[in-house]
C-alpha cells in the first residue's frame, strides 16, 4: 500500500482558486473510491487557505491513476479545466506526505504560524471519513500520527503559546481599525455555527464583547448560541442586527453572502462604522463590501500579511519534533510493509511441518514419543525463523523490503499477497461521530 497526497494552499495558489477547488470537497473522497479501483482510501482536508487530498493506493503503479481519477472528479465537480486542476496540486508520496501533514497539523504550515485551530480540522477530516467509510487502516494511522506530533509540539515548545489564531490576528487588526477599541461596547453579527464560529465566540468573550448575535443559513444559530451565549438570528432579525453591528464577522462559507447592494441599503441609516472580517473561503461577504463608505472590510489575506513571526529558536524546534515523528512514522511503515511477507514464511514453514507431523502420527499414532518429536520439531522451526524475521525488519526499515519479498519466491516459491484495506472499528480506533453530529459543509468552514 502506497500513501499520495495532493495539496493546493495559500503558499502556492491565490485562495480564490483553492475555494473554487474545494467546491464539492464533502463528495470527493467517496465518489473517488466508487469511481477508481486505484483508490483503496482517502481522506480530505479543507479549510479555509487549504485544501488536500490525502490517499492511499494499492502499490506503487496506481499512483497515478489515482491522481488522475481525483483530478478528474474535482474538475467535474468544479467546472474548472482539467489541466489548471492538475497544476493547481502539489503531489507527494513517501515520507514527504507524513512530513507534510505532520507539519500542518502543528501548526507550521498556516497562515498564523503555530495556531492551534489546524490540529481540530486535521482530526475532523479523518473522523468524518471513517464515517464516511473512506479512511483506510493506512490513513487512520498517518492521521492519528499527526495528531500525536502536534499534541507534541503543543506540550514541548513555546510555538503557539500566545494563543495567536486566524481569529485573534484578526481581532487585533479590528481593534487597531476601531475608533473606540473597547470590545465591551461592540455589537457583533458572526455568520456561522461551525467549529470556526465556536472559536470566534470564545475570543469575542475574552476581549469583553458580550452583545453578539449568530446567524446560521442553515437554521443552526438557536443551538449554537444555546451552549455559547448569545442571539439567534433569523432571515427576519439579520437586517436589524446587522444595521446596528459595529463588527460583523463571516465564518460559514455557504453558498448565500452579504451582497455590497443589500448592505449599503440595510446600513443607510446606521451612523457608527462597520468593521467586517471575512474568514470564510468562499466569502460570506462580497468583496464590494469594502468599497462602501464607512465599511472596513479585512480578509484572510489582510491577516496573512498581519500575522507575526514566531521566534526561530520555538520553529526550530518543532520542525525537529515534526521530522522525528515523520521518520519514526515511516520506519514502522516499512516495518509494517514485511508483515505479509512473514506471515506467509512462517505459514509455508508451519504448512511443512504439519504435513510432516502427519506422517509420524499416521505411523506412530498420538504417542509419547510423537509427542515429543512435534514439540522438537517446532521448536526448531521456531529457531529457524527467528533470523529471517529480524533480517524482514531490518530490511525494511532501509527500504529493501521488496529484496526479501523476492527472495522469499526464488528461495521457497512463496507468492506474498497484501491485505486488502480496511476501515473497521479495529482498525480505526478513533470515534466515529453520528450522522446527526456531522457538521455540514456549510457550517464546518475553518481557518
Amino acid at each position: 500500500m502506497v500513501l499520495f497526497s495532493l495539496v493546493a494552499t495559500h503558499a502556492d495558489i491565490d485562495l480564490e482558486t483553492v475555494a473554487q477547488l474545494s467546491t464539492g470537497a464533502s463528495e470527493l473522497a467517496t465518489s473517488a473510491l466508487a469511481g477508481s479501483p486505484a483508490v483503496a482510501g482517502a481522506v480530505v482536508l479543507a479549510t479555509c487557505n487549504r485544501f488536500e487530498i490525502y490517499g492511499e493506493a494499492h502499490r506503487p503503479d496506481d499512483v497515478e491513476a489515482a491522481r488522475a481519477a481525483l483530478i478528474s472528479q474535482i474538475s467535474g465537480s468544479t467546472g474548472l479545466n482539467e489541466q489548471l486542476v492538475a497544476r493547481s496540486f502539489s503531489t507527494r508520496t513517501g515520507s514527504d506526505v507524513s512530513r507534510h501533514l505532520f507539519s500542518v497539523s502543528s501548526g507550521l504550515d498556516s497562515a498564523v504560524v503555530g495556531e492551534r485551530e489546524i490540529a481540530g480540522q486535521v482530526r475532523r477530516a479523518l473522523i468524518t471519513a471513517q464515517h464516511e467509510g473512506t479512511a483506510s487502516s493506512g490513513l487512520v494511522r498517518l492521521f492519528q500520527a499527526a495528531s500525536k506530533t502536534a499534541k507534541d509540539v503543543g506540550a514541548q515548545t513555546a510555538l503557539g503559546s500566545r494563543g495567536l489564531s486566524i481569529v485573534s490576528v484578526a481581532l487585533d487588526l479590528a481593534t487597531e481599525l476601531s475608533e473606540n477599541p473597547d470590545w465591551s461596547t461592540k455589537k457583533a453579527v458572526v455568520f456561522g455555527t461551525g467549529a470556526y464560529a465556536g472559536a470566534t465566540m470564545s475570543l469575542l468573550r475574552e476581549r469583553g464583547c458580550t452583545d453578539v448575535s449568530v446567524y446560521s443559513s442553515s437554521g443552526r444559530a438557536a443551538g449554537f448560541v444555546a451552549t455559547r451565549g448569545g442571539t439567534a438570528l433569523d432571515e427576519e432579525t439579520l437586517p436589524g442586527a446587522v444595521a446596528a453591528a459595529d463588527v460583523m464577522i463571516g465564518c460559514s462559507g455557504s453558498d448565500s453572502r452579504v451582497e455590497a447592494s443589500e448592505l449599503a441599503r440595510i446600513r443607510s441609516g446606521s451612523p457608527q462604522p462597520l468593521i467586517a472580517i471575512d474568514l470564510a473561503l468562499t466569502h460570506d461577504f462580497d468583496p464590494a463590501v469594502g468599497e462602501l463608505d464607512g465599511v472596513e472590510l479585512l480578509t484572510l489575506e489582510s491577516v496573512r500579511l498581519a500575522a507575526p513571526q514566531e521566534q526561530s529558536e520555538s520553529l526550530e524546534q518543532a520542525s525537529s519534533i515534526v521530522a522525528g515523528a515523520a521518520g519514526a512514522f515511516e520506519q514502522e511503515r516499512e516495518a509494517r510493509s514485511v508483515d505479509s511477507a512473514i506471515v506467509a514464511l512462517r505459514r509455508h514453514t508451519m504448512n511443512v511441518l504439519d504435513a510432516e507431523m502427519e506422517k509420524v502420527r499416521a505411523r506412530h499414532g498420538c504417542t509419547a514419543a510423537a509427542e515429543e518429536v512435534e514439540f522438537a520439531l517446532r521448536r526448531m522451526v521456531k529457531q529457524l525463523l527467528h533470523v529471517p524475521t529480524v533480517r524482514a525488519r531490518e530490511l525494511a526499515a532501509n527500504g529493501q523490503q521488496d529484496d526479501y519479498v523476492a527472495a522469499l519466491e526464488a528461495l521457497y516459491g512463496i507468492t506474498v499477497e497484501q491485505p486488502a484495506a480496511r476501515t473497521d472499528a479495529a482498525e480505526c480506533p478513533v470515534a466515529h461521530g453520528g450522522p446527526a453530529g456531522a457538521p455540514s459543509r456549510a457550517d464546518q468552514q475553518t481557518a
